[in-house]
């Protein structure tokens, strides 16, 4: 069983020239019928309007005597009628008498003339009989003579071969014009497409180097529609090598870190007086680091391609978790987020930033945390405030395993995770004082 032909596998350039040499041709087709038919329309209207100049030729020239009798002239102004086999033939036949006239060039030949054609008529027709195809052109009238009316049918014949002649040679020329002008229009098509498509040409070799690892990004000019895709394929790679970085550098971290703790840990098997505290010291260490290198692994960083995210629904969830955890403390924590704020943000990208910020303010404030997120000269800022005992170090609370106080419970690694975490979306993390004399923190993100 074969299957149906599918444009799915096709490439562009074939699509393109097949599809625009379909409707060219299609175009050329119907314009060159239509031109053809028009031409015939024209050729049968001029040779049809000249016979009937040949009929008035006759009306004028013919006679009616005192007997009824038709008399003609023997000569004529179309010379035609005098030349026997001429192509042009007239007659009239009066119906009464059944009586009738011929022209010279008539003469020896049976014609197709018309006969029964209503007085005051015109009539034209395309007889054909043994003699061959005619044009015709009738008129019937009563010509009021002495005798009284006699009723006359006027008819001239014209060959139709000099008709077919005529457009035989003008669809010969319209369809090889035509032939021509189709063949240059697709040569002209087909180096157009060319040219147009030479920079998608250009767009995949430089992805084919990309593979090859012998550039690193896409780096030509491109055209405008071009333009916004290569943008978004630079960002993409850009992206990806900055995850595999950041992935490489926490294992790297993680194994150059470990050592030490691992190394305590084996010689406090030699000491098994000391080896519960060093145990519980060393694993919390370990924690640490593994707790701050998997978040820095985890964070997406700016994300173009990511959908919006509404966020009220995010910090809302959060906000309604930290109640629940620190709910002995009888905190009062405020959230100021519009409903219809909306970002391009990976969700748990969002999740963490706002979820460690957040904890944090709950897990240092003595009863108030007040959270506000708005939009900003194209940016999103988020600020987190308690009143808490604030920040004795700025800078040393962004590095991992560093607490303001060791009796609140916690990994040290919520902020300095932030402080990454904002980093890798292009943003900035200010830490101050608030208003109520605890801390404040401040991000601001761009738009992606």
């Amino acid at each position: 069983m074969t299957k149906g032909f599918s444009w799915r596998g096709v490439s562009l350039r074939t699509r393109l020239i097949g599809g625009g040499a379909l409707v060219l041709l299609a175009f050329l087709a119907v314009a060159g019928a239509a031109l053809q038919s028009a031409h015939g329309q024209g050729v049968r209207a001029a040779t049809y309007a000249r016979l009937q100049g040949t009929v008035y030729l006759l009306l004028a020239g013919a006679e009616v005597d005192a007997g009824g009798a038709l008399q003609m002239p023997t000569g004529f102004a179309e010379p035609r009628l005098s030349l026997p086999g001429s192509g042009l033939y007239a007659g009239i036949l009066q119906s009464a008498s059944g009586q009738g006239w011929q022209s010279d060039s008539a003469v020896g030949m049976r014609l197709p003339f018309q006969r029964d054609v209503p007085v005051g008529e015109w009539r034209y027709d395309e007889v054909q009989d043994a003699a061959g195809a005619f044009l015709s052109v009738s008129y019937a009238v009563r010509w009021d003579g002495p005798g009284g009316g006699v009723p006359l049918v006027l008819s001239v014949l014209e060959n139709k071969a000099a008709f077919d002649h005529e457009t035989a040679a003008f669809r010969l020329t319209l369809w090889s014009w035509l032939a021509g002008a189709g063949a240059l229009l697709l040569l002209t098509q087909t180096v157009l497409l060319e040219w147009g498509l030479a920079p998608l040409r250009r767009v995949a070799r430089e992805v084919g180097r990309i593979e090859q690892g012998e550039q690193a990004e896409v780096q030509g000019v491109y055209p405008t529609e071009i333009a916004g895709l290569t943008g978004n394929l630079n960002t993409l790679i850009r992206q990806e090598r900055v995850r595999q970085t950041r992935y490489k550098e926490a294992l790297s971290f993680l194994a150059h870190s470990l050592k030490t703790p691992l190394a305590v840990l084996r010689n406090a098997l030699a000491q098994p007086q000391e080896l519960p505290a060093a145990v519980q010291q060393q694993v919390a260490r370990m924690d640490h680091i593994v707790q701050h290198q998997l978040g820095r692994a985890a964070a997406s960083g700016a994300a173009r391609f990511a959908p919006y995210l509404t966020l009220a629904p995010v910090a809302q969830r959060i906000r309604d978790s930290l109640a629940k955890v620190y709910a002995g403390k009888g905190l009062a924590l405020t959230l100021d987020c519009p409903p219809a704020l909306r970002w391009r943000i990976d969700e748990g990208d969002a999740f963490e930033l706002l979820g460690n910020l957040m904890d944090n303010a709950a897990k240092w404030a003595a009863g108030r945390v007040a959270v506000r997120l708005w939009q900003e000269g194209g940016a999103l800022r988020l600020r987190v405030e308690d009143d808490g005992p604030g920040f004795s170090d700025t800078v040393a609370v962004l590095q991992i395993h560093v607490r303001a106080d060791e009796k609140v419970p916690g990994h040290g690694v919520g902020l300095a995770v932030v402080n990454d975490l904002v980093a890798s979306h292009g943003g900035t993390l200010e830490l101050t004082a608030s208003d109520w004399g605890g801390a404040r923190v401040e991000v601001r993100l761009p738009a992606a």
